[in-house]
């Protein structure tokens, strides 16, 4: 996995702690585009990980769990589920591989997630298909999807706006701690 080994390459080089952040989908149905999440845990189906209080606390409000998967979950119903069962406030890929790499070398973590696609709204089919197992986008694919399924666009440029507002939100949260440090 690509977090895993960007984890292994940053603790050859001598970090003291991981931070995992990016983007997230999210579950619990008050979260909009652009809400960042600090969780106090993150949970994945191999198991829990605590953030590290005072790290966790030095990138916002700490404010619940997170859900670390190894897929993205397209439908509303999907993310209705997991919510329910797991009460976690958002949904990513990363996560759980960086909390795994920083317990395994004993190293405090914590995670900055801002919500991209609320718990409401299911993705539409050609952001799946144009996502490579890296999480870039093939425009290629996305291009034959819409050709296929033109009916996606409008979802497809709502989750483009939802995405931009969230990176904004993240990098402007970013530069705040950068300047408070």
């Amino acid at each position: 996995m690509g977090a895993t080994a960007a984890c292994a390459r940053l603790i050859a080089k001598g970090v003291r702690s991981l931070i995992s952040f990016g983007l997230a989908g999210g579950l619990h149905p008050s979260l909009r585009p652009g809400t960042m999440v600090v969780p106090d845990v993150v949970l994945s189906q191999d198991g829990h990980w605590p953030t590290h209080p005072p790290l966790a606390a030095r990138l916002g409000t700490v404010n619940g769990a997170l859900y670390s998967g190894g897929a993205v979950l397209a439908t509303a119903e999907d993310k209705e589920t997991l919510f329910g069962r797991t009460g976690a406030l958002a949904v990513d890929l990363e996560s759980a591989a960086v909390a795994e790499t920083a317990a395994r070398h004993a190293l405090p973590f914590a995670v900055l997630r801002a919500v991209c696609d609320p718990a409401s709204r299911s993705l539409p089919r050609a952001a799946l298909v144009a996502l490579d197992p890296d999480g870039r986008i093939n425009g290629k694919a996305m291009v034959r999807e819409l050709m296929q399924r033109p009916q996606d666009m409008v979802a497809l440029v709502v989750l483009g706006s939802d995405a931009a507002r969230a990176r904004r939100a993240l990098m402007r949260r970013v530069r705040q701690i950068a300047t408070e440090a």
